[in-house]
């Protein structure tokens, strides 16, 4: 039972935070919830634009006299990958031990680092390829926040609506990858900082590009975003744990299961953002896909935050199943339009069967997502069956925003792993037909996982 002192807040730190109880949320917990998401949405959009703005900028390097390899390109796109993902190991467990609003403020800061690295880099022409690789690296900066960012929402929200807040706060937090691919473009071909952004780039048919402009534009939100979530975010004193007591989701079967899945919906999402406009440009190089690109991201990142729903009604296990369904699908519908691809038209089946990709993503990174809590309930509770109610509720969303960061910090590498097969693909075979194969039966292992789990009759943890 909550005592009066334990009910009163400590400044940002909220003592007494019980989102279960409806008396309490509707008083006062959907309030300070609303403003914690609304504020880490912004935070996440940012990061995910810093994370992948190498996507484009890779494609405009040559263009600048960079003269760069396909393979050395597609390692540039795929370096913050590898970095965000690893970061995210760290990231997963960071909430709980600094607390929600010191750890997203030092986060969202730590990103002016890459943003203003780029920014001076692309300016000199003598810039050695090897410093490039290390701000590529710093982008994952950005990519580490996702997993902070989802586990520290999930401590706000009850049970019944944290898969559809969850989805709002990734959703439109991926959309900075289609921000960012739409925005560069833009800010690149005018000096909107005037004399303080630096003199233009001068490309071989005689255009003027500021591509510093691709890091700069990022600077004055990334300030106002650190402020807002210094000055306006909350800590929750029971969310609190050593990584010693979340380190308890290692022993955790579904966390490793989850981990497979997720990497089959998030790591497709940021690999295909992170991969597609160079994929785009080298695949079909009579077309300016540029201008195109951002609609991909865009739309797994609305179907994201638009379906979580779908998820709570219907149950994330069977949502998760038949979305692999369909990416299978859509690779294949890839794989058919590259076959053709000098073809008439091509281009644009190219584009539409990507777009179904990035669709199907969204709406199974919110169902794998929603999966996450009802599979701890259940398996915290055969687990742990001393426990009460209130030590079972508290135990479970601990492990569940673990598993939630972790997963993501797994899946993350998917940034990494799909630029990187597209290349080598390119460079062993000529085309990026090998790496699609390889995609397609990864996906067929998911959905005999999500059935052989969560779906069938008699699967062990129904959901």
């Amino acid at each position: 039972m909550t005592t009066e002192a334990s009910a009163v807040d400590h400044g940002h730190v909220l003592e007494d935070w019980r989102p279960d109880d409806e008396s309490f949320w509707a008083q006062k917990g959907s309030k300070v919830a609303s403003r914690n998401l609304w504020i880490s949405i912004p935070c996440l959009l940012l990061a995910f634009s810093v994370w992948l703005v190498w996507s484009v900028v890779v494609a405009k390097l040559p263009a600048i006299g960079f003269t760069y390899s396909t393979n050395e390109l597609f390692w540039l796109a795929a370096l913050p990958g590898l970095s965000g993902a690893t970061l995210r190991i760290f990231y997963s467990f960071m909430v709980p031990i600094f607390g929600g609003r010191l750890w997203t403020t030092m986060s969202t800061a730590s990103l002016l680092i890459p943003a203003l690295g780029i920014g001076f880099a692309v300016q000199d022409p003598e810039t050695p390829y090897w410093l490039f690789m290390v701000l590529a690296l710093l982008c994952g900066l950005g990519g580490g926040n996702f997993a902070s960012s989802m586990a520290n929402i999930s401590f706000f929200y009850p049970r019944a609506k944290k898969g559809h807040a969850l989805a709002l706060n990734a959703g439109l937090g991926n959309a900075g990858v289609s921000v960012m691919q739409f925005v560069v473009p833009l800010v690149i071909t005018a000096g909107v900082f005037g004399a303080i952004g630096g003199e233009p780039q001068t490309t071989a048919d005689g255009a003027s590009l500021w591509i510093q402009n691709a890091g700069f534009v990022w600077v004055p939100f990334l300030v106002i975003t650190s402020i807002a979530a210094w000055f306006g975010m909350n800590d929750i004193a029971s969310a609190k744990a050593s990584f010693k007591e979340q380190s308890i989701i290692f022993k955790r079967k579904h966390n490793w299961i989850m981990c497979w899945l997720y990497t089959g919906t998030f790591g497709s999402f940021i690999g295909y953002s992170a991969g597609f406009p160079l994929l785009a440009r080298t695949q079909f190089p009579e077309v300016d896909s540029l201008q195109f690109v951002f609609l991909g991201p865009l739309v797994g990142a609305l179907s994201r935050a638009a379906t979580g729903w779908v998820s709570d009604k219907y149950g994330g296990g069977r949502v998760t199943l038949w979305v692999f369904v369909l990416m299978i699908a859509a690779v294949g519908g890839v794989l058919f339009f590259l076959g053709i691809k000098d073809q008439p038209g091509a281009f644009w089946g190219f584009f539409a069967m990507f777009m179904v990709l990035f669709l199907a993503t969204g709406i199974g990174n919110a169902s794998t997502f929603q999966m996450i809590p009802v599979i701890m309930r259940q398996e915290v509770g055969r687990l742990m069956p001393g426990l009460g109610d209130g030590e079972l509720s508290r135990q479970s969303e601990k492990e569940s925003a673990a598993i939630i960061g972790f997963t993501s910090a797994i899946a993350a590498y998917g940034a990494f792993f799909i630029p990187k097969s597209y290349g080598s693909s390119i460079a062993m075979t000529g085309g990026p037909e090998a790496a699609l194969i390889g995609f397609m039966i990864f996906y067929a292992t998911c959905v005999a996982i999500t059935w052989l789990f969560y779906t069938r009759k008699s699967a062990p943890v129904p959901c």
